[in-house]
């Protein structure tokens, strides 16, 4: 895949489609935290795009979220005011992916009919749109398992799909745009393995942190670096349910060890991995890389811990979910990097 300077312009569209999912992740965890994803209760993927305009509109949306479980069990005797509120949110978050949508198709439709790239790259291309086309799909789903009987909120791993195929998608354009722009200069092949293994923690973390908020695992055990009273909680307390596997999604103590457990895991492997190229390659674009990462990850884990203290308050959760997704273009650049350079 050439970086000509003729790709330009399909680089500046891959990072404004990046940029703009960035900005989708954001608004989606707004979504979330601020209870609004039920508010719209039908999927209508192009006259949903139309708000309601008038009063009789207005009280025809809200009849038919006051017909929802949400409502009855949580939200019973909400004000039209605040389903406003809640309504402009899930209405916002859900424009936004139709532009991103419209974007997409756009740029791809003009590399494709102008033949801007080989056959393989616009088919990669074509491959990714398909993704984006399944995260909206999956986006409908998780939303429909709110919308069962006695539900309150969505389905906690319907929620992490949503996030992982989010974080999918976000991390192929950037790849794609990564490989598309020149290198300032030649690397050394190295760390090729450790980038690789560092991505995938970077996943691992991302799905633990979509179980964490799907179960709102994050509004409880606020206190660090004990949990319960402990550094290891009980198995009484991690394994409180049956079947035993049912805890590792449902089980909001155990959700939330296992997003710790990640993040010390993460946090050492991205000082390890900073250290080892800083000593083999001192200078180089891979340490200067995983350096960065580190600090990153650091700064991620910090901000996690000050998020669980404050009892998740909108905008350290916003800010949090906003730096795990900078980390992770950032783990997607550097495996980028390196695969450039491992080819030549």
């Amino acid at each position: 895949m050439p970086a000509a300077a003729s790709h330009a312009g399909i680089r500046r569209w891959l990072w404004a489609v990046a940029a703009l999912v960035f900005v989708m992740v954001v608004v989606g965890g707004a979504t979330r935290l601020t209870g609004s994803g039920l508010s719209i209760t039908e999927w209508r993927p192009v006259t949903g795009a139309i708000p309601p305009l008038s009063d009789a509109s207005w009280a025809l949306e809200f009849e038919k979220y006051r017909a929802s479980p949400q409502y009855q069990l949580l939200n019973a005797g909400m004000a039209l005011a605040d389903f406003k509120f809640i309504y402009w949110w899930e209405w916002g978050h859900r424009q936004l992916g139709r532009f991103i949508g419209l974007v997409y198709t756009a740029g791809f439709l003009v590399v494709l009919l102008r033949r801007l790239m080989p056959w393989r790259q616009t088919a990669l291309l074509f491959g990714m749109g398909l993704l984006l086309g399944l995260q909206g799909t999956i986006g409908w789903i998780m939303v429909a398992s709110g919308l069962q009987p006695g539900m309150i909120a969505v389905a906690p791993v319907k929620l992490t799909l949503h996030l992982v195929f989010a974080g999918l998608f976000f991390a192929s354009v950037v790849a794609f745009a990564t490989w598309l722009t020149p290198l300032r200069r030649i690397e050394a092949v190295r760390g090729r393995a450790g980038a690789w293994f560092l991505l995938l923690l970077l996943f691992v973390q991302v799905a633990l942190g979509g179980l964490v908020a799907g179960s709102r695992a994050g509004f409880t055990f606020n206190t660090w670096p004990l949990m319960d009273g402990a550094l290891v909680p009980s198995a009484a307390t991690l394994f409180a349910g049956t079947p035993v596997w049912e805890n590792f999604v449902d089980n909001v103590a155990l959700v939330q060890f296992n997003h710790r457990l990640g993040a010390y895991v993460l946090l050492a492997f991205a000082l390890w991995h900073m250290l080892a190229l800083r000593r083999a390659a001192p200078g180089s674009g891979s340490a200067r890389r995983a350096t960065a990462i580190a600090g990153l990850v650091l700064a991620q884990s910090a901000l996690g811990i000050v998020t669980l203290l404050l009892v998740v308050p909108l905008w350290a959760g916003l800010a949090h979910q906003a730096l795990g997704f900078t980390v992770l273009a950032m783990g997607v650049v550097h495996v980028t990097r390196t695969q450039q350079a491992a080819r030549g």
